[in-house]
């Protein structure tokens, strides 16, 4: 079977908005739990915010109506596709981009915050992404992020539970090798000269009336972790 499954975004891209497929519906809730931690951390209002790994746009569109500008990347040609036929339904003026986080095809300092949810663990090469993220963050920019750790009980809970039991998530999505420790992010966001901040968990907090998963910060990582890094003004120009 293919671990780390990225092809899975472009199948359903045309159901992307629908709330047809479990699954999407999931990544969909969880934005609302990651926002509610994300907004304490900048004010949104005016700011050139890029959502790397944009997908089909859930994240850049809750941005875009809380006043930010908002630029989003995804190596999913069909899912950007689908992300900007509804971007351009509901008014929303969001750029949308094919591309990879190793190699942004943005001007250095162009913006204020960079926001990375569901994302690193697919990278091909972390310490890259995260030069990159540094390199197109506004000095005091702002790095605001989630992945998974990398432990026995967070493969039992994201792959055989969610995708192989429960099948929250189609089978093949992650590979658990490919999980991050937080101690490991840490280390690659200094390396590429950002500071980082406060890391909290993300985790299920109840069910709706649909029978999905509500999702909102939890206080362990020992699963999925949320946290932010700043690029300091003495850091990368």
């Amino acid at each position: 079977m293919t671990r780390n499954d990225l092809t899975i975004y472009d199948k359903v891209a045309d159901q992307w908005w629908s709330d047809d497929i479990r699954w999407v519906r999931t990544l969909k809730a969880m934005v609302p739990g990651r926002l509610s931690w994300f907004d304490r951390q900048i004010d949104w209002e005016g700011k050139r915010v890029l959502d790397l790994g944009c997908a089909g746009g859930f994240m850049a569109e809750a941005l875009a109506a809380r006043g930010a500008h908002v630029t989003g990347i995804d190596p999913a040609a069909q899912a950007i596709e689908a992300a900007r036929a509804h971007a351009a339904k509901m008014g929303h003026d969001i750029r949308y981009d094919v591309g990879i986080g190793e190699a942004l095809p943005y001007e250095q300092g162009s913006f204020d915050a960079v926001v990375c949810v569901d994302v690193l663990e697919h990278v091909q090469d972390l310490p890259r992404v995260m030069e990159e993220v540094a390199r197109v963050l506004a000095p005091e920019g702002l790095f605001l992020f989630d992945t998974i750790n990398r432990n026995p009980l967070a493969r039992l809970v994201t792959i055989t539970m969610a995708e192989d039991v429960l099948r929250i998530l189609p089978k093949g999505t992650h590979d658990p090798a490919m999980f991050i420790k937080p101690a490991e992010l840490r280390a690659a966001l200094v390396a590429a000269g950002l500071v980082p901040g406060h890391f909290t968990g993300l985790g299920p907090r109840g069910v709706s009336l649909r029978g999905d998963l509500k999702f909102g910060r939890l206080p362990m990582t020992a699963i999925i972790y949320m946290g932010s890094a700043k690029k300091v003004s003495q850091g990368i120009a």
